[in-house]
């Protein structure tokens, strides 16, 4: 049997990204038991490091084992009960999955949408909590579907005045910009792995305050084969095992209830991404972005391509630009990837086959890696035969900005 081999990428998605190689040397470290203290003490440090990621104090910081939709589902499925009300602003793809979430925990969903590209002005979100007066406010940060980022600034302490829940996706943009939590007054936040943390998927570090977890505690239920003598019982409790937040709280902290085996190497990923995202400083890696986001923005433009959507609200680890005409979207991304080993991503809906997104996430943002991605990519769309591209001004506009 052949030894696996994997071909070398630049992954230009907006997720998965390229690890950190520190990430993946953390993660060939010995197993340790799941309670053995040395691991426990990774446990604590690891929260902590969560709550320096998210700017926050909050008690509850710490990872679910799975995907980002994990964690979107384990903090929806444990505050949302059959029949509450649920205002999902829609700006994209990932607006329907919360609406989807919802509705799978039996909660009624309420919809505001704009058109797609463009963002909600929070001025209307907040008339929206006052018509519909919601429990839960479930709002996505980030949207990659069309490379946008959602003023929430304002909706946190809105949402408290009011007695509504705030729950945000922050997947996408978590340490690719600052999310002050507690500034911004928010209940729970889900972050990401795979994107601007750079580290693996199958882990989501996730935070929430002592509101949130009053509220979720009264429909705590613990399995009887490791229940206390503590009174979990309850008429309506959190229907699912694995995404119970309240038997995740007892779990990552001192009780240590054995709710689940620990993802021991994924918490090593984890434990390191973050050190190292800190250790850079949450404020620094959000300049990084930004700064990088911008001299690639400029460069594209200068090669000659449109980009996409309302640039007064761009997530700056995303750049979406209009397929050029004469070209076939699926196919060019799979000869890009094929013949350079550079891939970028197309999107979803009405947008499929419109544009390409063009990540620029954790790892991958540094001057080497852009330079190499745009000689690649406007050379290689010269050669497709697209009229009107100026790949040697592309190429100079990037150097130029970089040199100043």
């Amino acid at each position: 049997m052949s030894e696996l081999k994997i071909a070398k990428r630049l992954i230009m998605t907006p997720g998965p990204v390229s690890v950190d190689p520190r990430v993946s040397q953390a993660m060939s470290n010995s197993i340790l038991g799941q309670f053995d203290p040395d691991f426990t003490a990774i446990m604590d440090e690891t929260m902590e490091l969560i709550r320096k990621s998210f700017l926050t104090e909050n008690t509850w910081s710490f990872p679910v084992d799975g995907t980002s939709r994990a964690g979107l589902e384990a903090v929806i499925s444990s505050i949302v009960e059959p029949g509450d009300r649920v205002l999902v602003p829609i700006i994209g793809r990932f607006g329907h999955l919360f609406a989807e979430l919802v509705q799978r925990a039996g909660g009624i969903v309420h919809t505001i949408e704009c058109p797609v590209g463009e963002v909600l002005p929070q001025e209307e979100i907040i008339k929206a909590l006052d018509i519909i007066k919601p429990k839960v406010l479930a709002i996505v940060h980030g949207e990659t579907s069309t490379g946008r980022q959602q003023p929430i600034d304002k909706v946190g302490k809105a949402c408290k005045e009011r007695g509504v829940y705030s729950v945000v996706d922050a997947v996408a943009t978590y340490l690719g910009t600052t999310i002050p939590v507690d500034e911004w007054e928010l209940d729970a936040v889900i972050g990401g792995a795979q994107k601007c943390l750079s580290i693996p998927s199958g882990i989501t570090p996730i935070t929430f305050n002592e509101r949130f977890s009053e509220a979720i505690n009264t429909r705590k239920r613990v399995e009887e084969g490791i229940r206390t003598n503590e009174e979990t019982e309850k008429e309506v409790f959190i229907r699912s095992n694995y995404f119970d937040l309240t038997q995740l709280q007892d779990y990552w902290c001192p009780k240590r209830l054995n709710h689940h085996t620990e993802a021991t190497a994924m918490v090593y990923a984890l434990n390191t991404g973050l050190k190292i995202a800190v250790g850079e400083g949450v404020e620094n890696r959000a300049e990084r972005h930004a700064y990088h986001h911008e001299g690639l923005k400029r460069a594209l433009e200068a090669l000659g391509l449109k980009i996409y959507g309302d640039a007064n609200h761009e997530m700056k680890m995303v750049i979406c630009v209009e397929i050029p005409e004469g070209v076939e979207p699926n196919e060019f991304r799979k000869s890009l990837l094929e013949n350079y080993g550079v891939e970028i991503a197309g999107s979803f809906g009405e947008l499929q086959k419109k544009i390409w997104r063009i990540g620029l996430m954790g790892y991958v943002v540094e001057k080497q890696n852009i330079l190499t991605f745009l000689s690649i990519f406007s050379l290689f769309l010269q050669q497709q035969g697209v009229q009107g591209l100026n790949p040697v001004k592309a190429l100079d506009t990037l150097v130029k900005y970089y040199e100043s």
